[in-house]
């Protein structure tokens, strides 16, 4: 599976850490955040960090409505182009992203441990990212779980029946720095889902929090974020 949401750099191997550890940032972006604008920022932060010259981030946003595909993705997996569609460079296959959608971003360097994450372990890193979002759910009373061989977080869907997807993860390595990360569902529009296969995963439905019936602010989930964060990958 971690092959499906993880895309490394050619150099990942041959890292270079960066110098001193400065302390970590957290930044919410107002309004909506063009993706590529979002994609231009992480490439000018995770070489400023691999340099040394800036501190690790994580950055919360939301984006206007979007279809990205990673480098797994296929032409059969967008099934209307109704919105723009970005070649995002992470791994795994087309997410949407939309309002109403937390997707937070983590640049983060991976030679230097981070919590219940050793350095250089992408695996237990990608491991982390879907704990945090697990951890954050149970702030809301919502049970996130993983599935082997499918991407991303599911949760009992009474509505639908059996189970569905409330988050996505995709995740690239640039020479031990991380960028990308993962989308949470708290109240988009899951109509837009329908554009697209959703990490190529065509039997299961896609949920969010409002349509579990829990009426969460997008300001009460940043807060879990916030919290959580310390829980899997200390406090930076």
């Amino acid at each position: 599976m971690i092959d499906d949401i993880l895309e490394t750099s050619a150099a990942v191997t041959a890292g270079t850490p960066a110098a001193a550890r400065l302390p970590l940032e957290w930044r919410v972006a107002e309004g909506l955040t063009d993706y590529p604008v979002s994609l231009a920022a992480m490439e000018s932060r995770i070489a400023a960090i691999r340099a040394g010259k800036a501190s690790e981030l994580v950055w919360l946003v939301e984006h206007p409505p979007t279809y990205t595909s990673g480098t797994s993705a296929t032409p059969e997996g967008l099934v209307n182009a109704r919105f723009p569609t970005y070649a995002a460079g992470r791994g795994g296959q087309w997410t949407y992203h939309g309002p109403g959608q937390r997707t937070a971003y983590a640049m983060l360097d991976l030679t230097h441990p981070h919590g219940t994450v050793p350095p250089r372990d992408i695996r237990a890193y990608v491991h982390g990212l879907e704990e945090w979002m697990i951890r954050t759910l149970e702030r809301f009373n919502v049970r996130g779980e993983r599935r082997e061989g499918r991407v991303g977080i599911w949760v009992a869907d009474p509505k639908r029946g059996g189970e569905s997807k409330i988050g996505a993860i995709g995740v690239r390595v640039t020479r031990w720095v991380s960028w990308h990360g993962l989308s949470l569902n708290v109240e988009p529009d899951l109509e837009h889902f329908g554009g697209i296969v959703p990490c190529g995963i065509r039997e299961h439905g896609v949920t969010s929090l409002w349509d579990l019936g829990v009426t969460a602010t997008m300001d009460e989930v940043d807060a879990a974020l916030r919290s959580c964060w310390g829980e899997v990958f200390g406090q930076g």
